[in-house]
């Protein structure tokens, strides 16, 4: 992909966002409360949006603060968030970073990088979802999706998310950091999928790397029949 093309894919994103189910975190993220985008963001690893939102409900329903949850036992936070991946373990953290929100930071999420990823539970991929979405502070969050589709393009050629982060930090422009997490996220779960992308549906084809080797390799094969 030409540098040069990256607003273009963002306005298309944003185009077909609209019409895709939104990522459970960001809707979450409405109220900008930044507990419950750092809690249910926790609660999202390996596990569906549908579980995630239902699991983060069940739980707020119950306690929505650092406060109310600590009121909870291990076992209890663990059944309210079932059936999401690795409860027990989730269910554990959860407590141990609202004690450390307690006893460190006046119940408090605090909102830089450093404090962030001291919490039990918490990379870089989650802090930088809680100060996109939750504090809104100019911030690159990078999950499988971005990383996958980034590289789909061509917009960067990197091989772990931690180097997708650091060149994204350095060649997307500012304005479209924390909105590029969840335009991708949408895109990666409906059109470009880790298995079987729709590229034959995908608006974005023609300025996608991945996509114009597909449209070629079908061309070559059909002109040899």
């Amino acid at each position: 992909m030409n540098p040069a093309d990256i607003s273009s894919v963002v306005r298309i994103l944003r185009q077909e966002y609209a019409k895709l189910r939104e990522p459970i975190v960001t809707r979450m993220s409405r109220r900008r409360d930044p507990f419950k985008v750092l809690v249910s963001t926790v609660i999202s690893a390996r596990t569906k949006d549908d579980v995630t939102g239902a699991a983060s409900k069940r739980l707020y329903d119950v306690a929505d603060t650092p406060e109310k949850i600590l009121k909870l036992t291990e076992a209890r936070i663990a059944k309210l968030v079932y059936p999401a991946g690795f409860y027990k373990t989730k269910a554990k953290n959860i407590r141990k970073l609202c004690r450390e929100l307690v006893k460190n930071h006046e119940g408090k999420v605090p909102a830089d990088m450093d404090s962030l990823v001291a919490l039990p539970g918490v990379g870089r991929k989650t802090a930088n979802l809680v100060l996109g979405l939750g504090f809104g502070i100019d911030s690159v969050c990078v999950d499988t999706h971005v990383h996958r589709i980034s590289n789909r393009f061509g917009y960067v050629r990197t091989e772990t998310p931690e180097e997708t982060e650091m060149a994204l930090r350095e060649k997307l422009p500012k304005r479209f950091w924390i909105e590029y997490n969840s335009l991708l996220v949408a895109y990666g779960q409906n059109v470009c999928k880790p298995i079987g992308p729709k590229c034959s549906e995908c608006r974005l084809r023609r300025l996608c790397d991945y996509g114009k080797k597909k449209g070629a390799s079908k061309a070559a094969g059909a002109g040899g029949t």
